[in-house]
């Protein structure tokens, strides 16, 4: 952010021999991701995750073969129940679930991110494999602890240092956990399919595995494990804190819910009657930041941007953080205020400054990842 005020919306930095762009700021990042999407719908090769996923899945793939695969997933999925009331009771079954597990610990103090991490991560297992796993099943776990140690590491100096000169690969470093975690979690992938490819029925397709290996990508599911988990989780344990943190929010968000539901089935129908919690989710995600640079893109041919010329192939970094937080915006860009999402009569409004995991017509892989699999609220 110093280096947005000081340098301006577009300035480049280099990291090794690689140039990059970096654009700041709500205007410019909204003309080159959402007014220009065309030109900056590309993902750049990066040495580690060509390494892992060589242009395969959805997160890190190219060209046609990321819009098919977008295509793909978007459609199987629908048909699953995402944004249905079929995925609607999947979540509402993992929550009782999640609140009986808070509730075991009786009042006394307790970690939230394995037990928040197997919440989300059953609501993707329940679409893709048709069944949910115990919080305590030692597989479960450590499928888990491969995705939380591989996206940590994979901002480690060491794996920055690979991407930058992949012919050091050879030294040893995070880099080399992050292939072997991979490696693992493949496995388990391919595992899942192999038992599943034993009984599958083309016409009656159970899970999205199943439809899956008609098609065949193992890369896809584990992109939805990885950016699901970790980016739903986060946000949900965000939300915790920041309830704990200002109660009188809290306190509102359940008067609110208790007006609006009371001892009902919570359904999709409730959401339009609810604008201040509306507004306190929405600013939860803006508030958190939890994708400050988004994921890069690069630019699919020359384009013109601010008065500079941006070559095809140019590696992009969209500054997320100086957009959720833009002092033009955002009445109060360094504090939690669910206001910034109510009109003066209450109602929820929307922001386009909102870019919690970028935008566009072509929007983040990541985002993509993260509407799949989370709630329909």
């Amino acid at each position: 952010m110093e280096t947005y005020n000081k340098y301006g919306p577009v300035f480049s930095i280099h990291m090794g021999p690689k140039n990059m762009v970096v654009l700041s700021g709500y205007k410019m990042v909204k003309e080159a991701l959402v007014n220009q999407a065309d030109a900056f719908a590309e993902r750049p090769r990066i040495p580690i995750f060509e390494k892992i996923a060589r242009g395969n899945g959805i997160i890190f793939a190219h060209g046609e073969n990321w819009k098919v695969m977008r295509r793909f997933t978007l459609t199987t999925l629908r048909d699953f129940g995402m944004g249905r009331r079929t995925i609607e009771n999947k979540i509402l079954e993992e929550c009782d679930y999640l609140i009986k597990d808070f509730e075991s610990h009786k009042g006394s103090s307790f970690d939230t991110m394995k037990m928040m991490n197997a919440a989300v991560s059953n609501v993707i297992v329940s679409i893709m494999l048709g069944h949910r796993f115990d919080y305590e099943d030692p597989k479960f776990l450590r499928l888990i602890h491969l995705i939380n140690e591989s996206v940590r590491l994979s901002g480690s100096p060491m794996v920055t240092l690979f991407n930058m000169f992949p012919a050091l690969g050879f030294l040893p470093g995070n880099h080399k956990t992050v292939f072997k975690n991979l490696e693992e979690l493949y496995s388990f992938t391919q595992q899942t399919f192999i038992e599943h490819l034993k009984q599958l029925d083309p016409n009656d397709q159970r899970s999205f595995i199943d439809a899956f290996l008609i098609r065949g990508e193992c890369v896809l599911v584990s992109n939805l494990f990885t950016a699901g988990m970790e980016t739903t989780s986060t946000t949900l344990r965000w939300g915790l804190l920041l309830m704990m943190k200002y109660p009188a929010i809290q306190k509102k968000v359940h008067e609110e819910i208790e007006r609006v539901i009371g001892s009902a089935q919570l359904r999709y129908e409730h959401w339009t009657q609810m604008p201040y919690t509306d507004a306190v989710i929405h600013e939860i995600q803006r508030f958190a930041n939890i994708l400050p640079m988004s994921l890069p893109h690069e630019t699919t041919e020359d384009v013109r941007l601010n008065g500079y010329v941006i070559p095809k192939g140019t590696y992009i970094i969209p500054l997320l953080a100086s957009v959720l937080y833009d002092k033009t915006q955002w009445e109060k860009p360094g504090e939690f205020c669910p206001q910034h999402f109510l009109s003066t009569d209450g109602k929820f409004v929307t922001n386009e400054a909102f870019m919690p995991f970028s935008a566009g017509n072509f929007p983040s892989r990541t985002a993509v990842c993260l509407r799949l699999v989370s709630s329909p609220f």
